[in-house]
């Protein structure tokens, strides 16, 4: 076996590729049915938006990040090969490490999100039964931003995640198809469950109905709508922009390619769109059932009278959760880390590097603001994943016409070498795409105190401007090479 290459990153065998269009509908329905998009559409209900501009907003994303999803699971499907494979095409055998590794990090962030997300739900059931569990000492300084009670319960339900991870990726093809039935009739359930509360306060179900879905807009103007609408948007786009790229990771299994792409195209959008709208009906229910939106629905659970409901509310919360992190946050990043060093890291070591890291990214601290959810950690690294997204598109569609050659992609000398294992062209586009939403990023982490409106209003666009930015740099730099020139980039 090549040194670039294990069981992990060979493609799949043709017998191997078993799964159809159900597997991959329970896959989205997986992890779409979490607390983040529950979250999402929430915080733009706080940020203003009514019900249906909210609604509208998250299906409108999912609908635009569901193309390059669909595109770039053509190659999985077509050749059974993971994301950093099919990034060594364009970016080089080496080069690939660059929007691997990038990649990756942002999964780690999402795996302690999740991870954190789950360990309130464990920590609810704790509490339960032990009530004095949120009494233990803290014996974390103030910095950290967390006490020993949540931590705690937050590396249980880390744990989980790592059994999870030990068994293998067939486990979690059969945890997804599981859990997807149950899932969706939660989400169905908890709806009812408001729409009934209220409808006892207001006089009757369908007044509760009225009630609910009767979320008028906060915003006075048109140019107020739209000023929080686009980065919302853009936040919506982001939500998915990793899996987007490696989505090739889940589509190598596939049977064939009407498999993944209905599978997909009727997973993604609806589910994140019945959630979204979920999760704002219920917010909504929250300010008149107790006077203040709560838009965290661990915090919704833990106020129903029934033990026994609170109890089998959380057992499945935690399954919601863990059914997204180990599809969503490790398949990718496990393959990502195993490509920077086949010879060592597998898929279950490059998970629990994911595991690990997820752990020192202070979850916590990342979804703490819902404002700052959107327009720092979604928006700030769509920035990044948008240029890659373009370069790997164009490279792919435009640059080879869909023909790879898959000896080379797992050999040190030949079509992918390039330089020295790096396409510099590649570095080079995605250097670019990424530089106008530099001044923006940098506004929202404070690191700068002013921005001017120009690079306020690119940064709102960011993947929608790095993705198409990149990709053209990308392709005129490798269509338009003087002649004789290729041949120095594969020096």
């Amino acid at each position: 076996m090549s040194d670039l290459s294990n069981e992990d990153l060979a493609p799949v065998p043709v017998e191997k590729r078993t799964w159809n269009s159900l597997n991959y509908f329970s896959l989205w329905v997986g992890m779409a049915v979490c607390i983040p998009s529950y979250m999402i559409a929430a915080s733009l209900i706080s940020a203003g938006m009514s019900l249906w501009q909210a609604v509208a907003c998250v299906f409108l994303g999912n609908l635009i990040v569901l193309v390059p999803m669909l595109l770039n699971g053509k190659v999985g499907a077509k050749y059974g090969i993971p994301y950093p494979v099919y990034a060594r095409a364009s970016f080089g055998i080496l080069g690939s490490n660059i929007p691997a590794l990038l990649r990756a990090i942002v999964a780690c962030g999402w795996f302690g999100i999740q991870s954190w997300i789950g360990g309130m739900a464990v920590m609810a059931v704790v509490a339960t039964f032990w009530p004095g569990f949120l009494e233990i000492p803290n014996i974390f300084p103030a910095w950290v931003g967390t006490s020993t009670a949540p931590f705690i319960s937050f590396l249980i339900f880390w744990g989980l995640n790592v059994f999870i991870i030990v068994k293998g990726v067939n486990t979690i093809k059969w945890l997804e198809t599981a859990s997807a039935p149950l899932l969706l009739l939660s989400g169905i359930g908890l709806l009812v469950w408001a729409i009934n509360k209220v409808g006892s306060i207001e006089g009757g179900f369908g007044l509760g109905l009225i009630k609910l879905f009767d979320q008028p807009s906060k915003f006075e103007t048109n140019a107020a709508f739209w000023k929080v609408f686009i980065p919302s948007l853009t936040g919506m786009v982001g939500f998915w922009a990793t899996l987007s790229l490696n989505i090739p990771d889940f589509t190598r299994y596939a049977k064939d390619q009407k498999s993944q792409f209905w599978g997909q195209a009727l997973g993604l959008p609806t589910t994140m769109t019945l959630f979204a709208l979920i999760g704002v009906v219920v917010t909504n229910a929250t300010i008149v059932i107790y006077g203040k939106a709560i838009w965290d629905p661990v915090q919704v659970v833990q106020k129903f009278d029934s033990i026994t409901m609170l109890f089998f509310s959380m057992i499945i919360i935690t399954i919601a959760t863990l059914s997204t992190n180990v599809a969503a946050n490790v398949v990718g990043p496990a393959n990502d880390f195993s490509n920077a060093m086949p010879k060592h890291i597998n898929f279950r070591r490059g998970g629990l590097i994911t595991a690990f890291l997820g752990i020192f990214m202070m979850p916590w601290k990342l979804i703490s603001d819902p404002t700052g959810y959107i327009f720092t950690w979604l928006i700030g690294y769509s920035s990044l994943l948008g240029p890659i997204g373009g370069i790997l598109l164009v490279d792919y569609f435009l640059i080879r016409k869909q023909e790879l050659n898959i000896e080379d992609l797992y050999k040190g000398t030949g079509e992918y070498t390039y330089y020295k294992g790096f396409n510099l062209i590649a570095v080079i586009a995605f250097v670019l795409g990424v530089l106008p939403n530099v001044p923006g990023f940098l506004f929202q982490i404070k690191a700068i105190s002013t921005i001017s409106p120009f690079f306020a209003t690119i940064y709102s666009y960011a993947w929608f401007v790095g993705l198409p930015l990149a990709g053209l740099i990308y392709f005129v730099l490798m269509k338009f090479q003087p002649a004789g020139k290729r041949s120095v980039l594969h020096a």
